[in-house]
């Protein structure tokens, strides 16, 4: 009998971060001690370097390998800039910002509260990735937050919803 093949493995949510780190096995080590990720798996190529990893925060998975630039990948540190953030929500923004900080990370945004109901800060780690970090704190409507962002922003806002 033949087994059905889940079209997303098991543990996977349908967006999966995978980063490119000059340096993969550093970063195994930095995201165990930053964040508290959990290494599940981890494939060497010939040459040492990291072709495939995955290590777990929460109850998310993502992916990491090291760079390959003969191959046209490489990460955030040989681009020298990264558009995209990984969001982390944690139930404690400051103990986890800390602890970022501790094992290495360069804070770029001071944890704060925010006027979307989040207490929130950034923060850019070794390998050039940058993560910003939350604990929720109060559920809000839309207008809550425009409200709250006005207030916190001024009102030259107006137009940011039309």
């Amino acid at each position: 009998m033949t087994q059905q093949v889940r079209p997303i493995p098991e543990g996977f949510h349908t967006i999966t971060p995978h980063l490119v780190c000059s340096g993969a096995a550093d970063a195994l080590t930095f995201y165990t001690q930053a964040f508290g990720a959990v290494e599940t798996s981890r494939m060497p190529g010939p040459d040492g370097k990291i072709m495939h990893a995955q290590m777990r925060i929460g109850d998310s998975i993502f992916m990491l390998a090291d760079d390959f630039p003969d191959y046209g990948c490489v990460g955030p540190l040989a681009l020298k800039n990264t558009p995209v953030y990984i969001h982390l929500y944690v139930e404690d923004v400051d103990t986890a910002y800390a602890r970022a900080i501790e094992a290495g990370a360069k804070p770029l945004m001071q944890v704060a509260d925010m006027f979307w109901g989040d207490r929130y800060g950034q923060l850019e780690d070794p390998f050039g990735h940058r993560w910003s970090i939350a604990t929720h704190k109060r559920d809000m409507t839309p207008e809550q937050m425009r409200e709250e962002m006005e207030k916190s922003m001024g009102q030259g806002c107006e137009g940011a919803q039309q």
